[in-house]
């Protein structure tokens, strides 16, 4: 196994991000899935300067993006800005793409459930299918019921990926984990051999170590069933405005080169702009707790 991360939770280049993890020990890069926004050949050398990898991209189901969507040309759109994130991993060499099917922050359905799950279907199979000839492996994600009403569970997840094809499998991801499953280890252990990528946070959504999850346990479950790839860190700190605050300044005070949309997608978050030295701070610690376990 090794670490990597996402970098959609702090707005900023592409560089500092790289720095940042070689910095504190990250190893590897799931991109934010916004190829317009990235110079493929740029991140490829600074991933090379600074001695790191990218595992992969994850889609960033936002705005109009749906593969849930009542509207078929809707629906088509999403495949293609899917197809595209594909593309743009297999381009920086990586291995993986997370796809959350329908928009993040979207409870209420367009469909009947049979209707949503053939619109679903279709698409993540057209995705599947450029996917297997670009040899980048698809995962699945659940999202809390605050973020989504559809697929909020690993046994969904695997329903869907089933429906899709053979090598079609799945993201899990601890914080949504936590709110949605009986049994953290149980659904790791029922997942086995379809996990592809593990999302890491704590229970709060901080980094591990700042929260109540068992990581020892964690760690040891997910080795138990021979999973090989990355813990992806996706922390998404909340600010904390009040005197009672352990945290020191979180807030970033310096301009931020952030569209409305990564904006909102961030504060729909329950987070932020943070400060490069507090986020820093919060990879300094998932490193500290996840490289002794692994």
């Amino acid at each position: 196994m090794h670490i990597a991360t996402h970098n959609w939770m702090r707005p900023e280049s592409i560089r500092r991000t790289i720095e940042r993890m070689k910095q504190t020990g990250v190893d590897a890069l799931e991109i934010s899935g916004e190829p317009d926004q990235f110079d493929t050949r740029e991140v490829r050398a600074l991933l090379k300067e600074n001695g790191r990898s990218c595992w992969g991209s994850v889609t960033l189901t936002l705005g109009e993006r749906n593969l849930a969507a009542k509207d078929m040309a809707q629906r088509e759109k999403t495949v293609d800005y899917m197809k595209r994130v594909v593309t743009f991993a297999k381009e920086l060499d990586g291995q993986i793409i997370t796809l959350v099917p329908a928009t993040v922050g979207k409870v209420v359905a367009d469909g009947t459930p049979d209707e949503e799950w053939k619109w679903l279907v279709e698409g993540v199979k057209e995705v599947y299918t450029h996917a297997e000839k670009a040899g980048i492996r698809i995962a699945i994600e659940p999202l809390n019921r605050f973020e989504t009403y559809l697929i909020n569970r690993g046994d969904q997840a695997l329903a869907l990926a089933d429906a899709v094809g053979p090598n079609c499998g799945i993201c899990l991801d601890l914080f949504h984990m936590n709110i949605e499953e009986n049994d953290i280890l149980e659904a790791f252990r029922k997942a086995k051999g379809r996990i592809y990528d593990i999302h890491i946070a704590d229970n709060n959504r901080f980094a591990p170590g700042m929260g109540t999850l068992d990581f020892k346990s964690i760690v040891d479950t997910i080795k138990s069933i021979g999973y090989t790839g990355a813990l992806t860190l996706e922390f998404v700190a909340t600010i904390d405005r009040t005197p009672a605050s352990p945290y020191g300044d979180q807030v970033e005070t310096n301009p931020v080169d952030v569209s409305p949309e990564q904006l909102k997608f961030i504060i729909d978050h329950g987070s932020n702009l943070l400060a490069d030295k507090f986020y820093t701070g919060l990879y300094t610690q998932s490193v500290k707790v996840l490289r002794p376990l692994m």
